[in-house]
């Protein structure tokens, strides 16, 4: 599809985004390995009034990030393991990019929201949850997370990436833990809401 085709689809549900409050929230993938493109979007979004939000998980060059942070109104930024080693052994790369591109994007977005899934036995130690803690409460202006509870359908994907078909096989997080988990980043002053 061109930019103008988006638009043109986009528009059509303007009357619910004016009576919800929503709007249109660009994903993937990874929606800024196509910057140039999902920054023309945004601008046409913008130019409806449209509010626009962009999901990703910011492992991206700076210069991509700029390409549309103007026109957009919220990022939703992943946020997988705060271990550079095991965010490279579970992903492919380290977080150091991710976490560098949001102090720099926590400077000067409208608004960011971080998304945590919860992983049992990757992600959810509690020494995780409390370097997780440490680092967003250290973003400047970013106070919200969102646990988002650990979905099995991307084990297949997963598999496909690491060549581990057993890979949190079975894994599944209690409500008593995520609730736990929740309040333990509540003691960072961070609003934490909990999601499936």
């Amino acid at each position: 599809m061109t930019v103008d085709e988006i638009a043109a689809e986009v528009a059509k549900d303007i009357i619910f985004f004016d009576e919800s409050g929503g709007g249109v929230t660009f994903s993937g993938g990874e929606p800024l390995l196509q910057a140039k493109f999902l920054g023309a979007c945004l601008e046409a979004c913008r130019r409806l009034g449209i509010h626009t939000a962009v999901d990703t998980t910011l492992y991206a060059d700076w210069s991509d990030i700029e390409r549309v942070m103007k026109a957009t109104d919220l990022f939703l930024c992943d946020l997988k393991h705060m271990d550079p080693g095991v965010h490279r052994r579970f992903t492919g790369a380290t977080n150091e990019k991710i976490m560098g591109n949001l102090r720099r994007l926590a400077c000067i977005a409208r608004e960011i929201v971080i998304r945590v899934p919860v992983i049992p036995g990757f992600n959810d130690s509690d020494d995780n949850v409390a370097a997780t803690g440490k680092f967003v409460r250290s973003l400047e202006r970013v106070r919200r997370v969102d646990l988002l509870a650990y979905n099995r359908h991307g084990l297949d994907k997963a598999a496909r990436l690491t060549g581990d078909y057993q890979m949190f096989e079975g894994a599944k997080i209690m409500p008593e833990r995520m609730k736990e988990i929740a309040h333990r980043l509540e003691g960072f002053d961070l609003d934490v809401r909990v999601g499936d």
